[in-house]
């Protein structure tokens, strides 16, 4: 805490993998980003390996073409919802109670919020505009706060 904002001065949000890095771009900022990047687009990589070798595994199966159309369906679905869930939480907090019920498609979803993380991280940490815009407003509330009180009315002058 800096002696000019004071002992409540409002501190900023770290976001994973960043910490508050984000906040002036420094500390290896870039090379984080960077390494968020490649890293989600790894995992889904791979992610959609092991979903190509659970398909292979029903046709070796010989369950019938309509149940692996319908494993095929769900997974892009799911993929797709996770996407735009995810995508829309870097601009806006999820509300937690229909982040708990999203949970299971989320889940198997999961390469669609690889994707979003991916495609985020390319512009700025995944995250980073709606915790600048928290911490922005957060700061200008504790200005507008400390500058309206400041200064010891017991030392202004009495004009008599």
């Amino acid at each position: 805490m800096s002696a000019e904002n004071g002992p409540l001065a409002p501190r900023p949000e770290p976001i994973r993998f960043f910490g508050t890095t984000w906040l002036n771009h420094d500390n290896g900022y870039t090379a984080r980003r960077v390494g968020v990047a490649v890293g989600s687009l790894a995992t889904a990589a791979a992610a959609c390996l092991v979903l190509r070798l659970a398909y292979q595994g029903l046709q070796i199966a010989a369950i019938g073409s309509f149940v692996t159309l319908l494993m095929t369906v769900m997974f892009a679905i799911c993929s797709a919802m996770a996407f735009r869930h995810t995508w829309d939480g870097f601009t806006r907090r999820p509300d937690p109670d229909r982040q708990a019920s999203l949970r299971s498609l989320l889940t198997i979803g999961f390469v669609g919020s690889l994707l979003a993380y991916f495609f985020r991280s390319l512009t700025e940490a995944p995250g980073e505009k709606l915790h600048r815009e928290e911490y922005e407003a957060a700061r200008k509330h504790h200005e507008k706060r400390t500058t309206r009180r400041s200064g010891n009315p017991s030392k202004k002058r009495r004009s008599t």
